[in-house]
C-alpha cells in the first residue's frame, strides 16, 4: 500500500475475525514500527504479544473484576476527564459507533456490553501491551515516544491487512494484565492494542472518526514573508 493510503485509510478496528495471526506477520509489524523516532535513541518500549489462553485470562480477570467494581489501578497516568472541545470529540465518535452498532440511548445493557467489550481486548485474537522502562517513568519523552511507536504499530499493520486499535481499558487492572502476561516490576504498563483480522460485517468498523482541518489545527509563522 502507498504510505497516503494508509495514514487516510486506516480505521481503528473493533469487531475481528477468530482467525489466528502468524507471529511471523507479527514481528515484521514490530519491525517497521520500531522505526519510529524516539528521544535521543532511547527506545524505551517493550512489546508483550498475547494470543490464546493466556489472553483469555486476562480477558476474563479484566472482565471479572470491573464487573466486581474493583476500582481500577492503570499506571501510566489518566489525568482529569475531559471537558469543552476535548470532551465534544469523544461524544462526537462515541454517537459515531452506538449509531453504527443500532446501540439505543436508554439501552443500558447494549451500552454495558460495549463497554466490557474493551476489557475483552474487543475479542481480538492478539493483544499487545506497551511498556516503558521504569527508570524512565519521569521523563515525558517517554510517554511520547511509546506514542509514537504505538502510531507506528496500528499504521503498520494496517499496510499488512491487519485491524487494530489502541485502548486502556485492557490494561485498566494491571495487577491481572502483569500476572498473565509476565511483565516484570521494571517495567510500567502503558497501553494496550487489540490486533487482528477485521470483520467487514461489524460495523462499528466502518466508522471514521473525523479530523480537525489543517487551519484549524496549525499556525504558520513567517509564510507571508517568503517572496517565493
Amino acid at each position: 500500500m502507498h504510505f497516503d493510503d494508509v495514514i487516510l485509510g486506516r480505521r481503528s478496528i473493533r469487531g475481528y475475525k477468530p482467525d489466528p495471526v502468524p507471529r511471523a506477520l507479527i514481528e515484521e509489524v514490530l519491525t517497521l514500527a520500531m522505526r519510529a523516532p524516539s528521544s535521543m535513541n532511547t527506545q524505551p518500549y517493550h512489546f508483550y504479544v498475547l494470543t490464546g489462553a493466556a489472553l483469555d485470562r486476562i480477558r476474563a480477570g479484566n472482565t471479572e473484576r470491573m464487573v466486581a467494581g474493583v476500582p481500577h489501578s492503570r499506571e501510566f497516568r489518566t489525568g482529569e476527564a475531559f471537558a469543552g472541545r476535548h470532551r465534544e470529540r469523544q461524544i462526537g465518535v462515541a454517537k459515531q459507533l452506538f449509531a453504527a452498532m443500532g446501540i439505543a440511548r436508554d439501552d443500558k445493557d447494549a451500552r454495558q456490553d460495549w463497554v466490557l467489550r474493551g476489557f475483552r481486548q474487543f475479542d481480538a485474537p492478539v493483544c499487545v501491551i506497551i511498556t516503558y522502562d521504569r527508570d524512565l517513568a519521569g521523563s515525558d519523552d517517554t510517554a511520547f515516544d511509546c506514542g509514537a511507536v504505538a502510531t507506528a504499530l496500528v499504521n503498520a499493520a494496517w499496510s499488512r491487512g491487519l485491524g487494530a486499535v489502541i485502548n486502556s481499558q485492557g490494561i485498566m487492572q494491571s495487577p491481572v494484565v502483569r500476572d498473565h502476561a509476565g511483565i516484570p516490576d521494571d517495567q510500567v504498563i502503558m497501553k494496550s492494542i487489540a490486533l487482528g483480522w477485521p470483520d467487514e460485517t461489524f460495523r462499528a468498523n466502518g466508522v471514521v472518526s473525523g479530523r480537525r482541518p489543517v487551519e484549524e489545527a496549525a499556525v504558520f509563522v513567517g509564510f507571508d514573508d517568503d517572496a517565493g
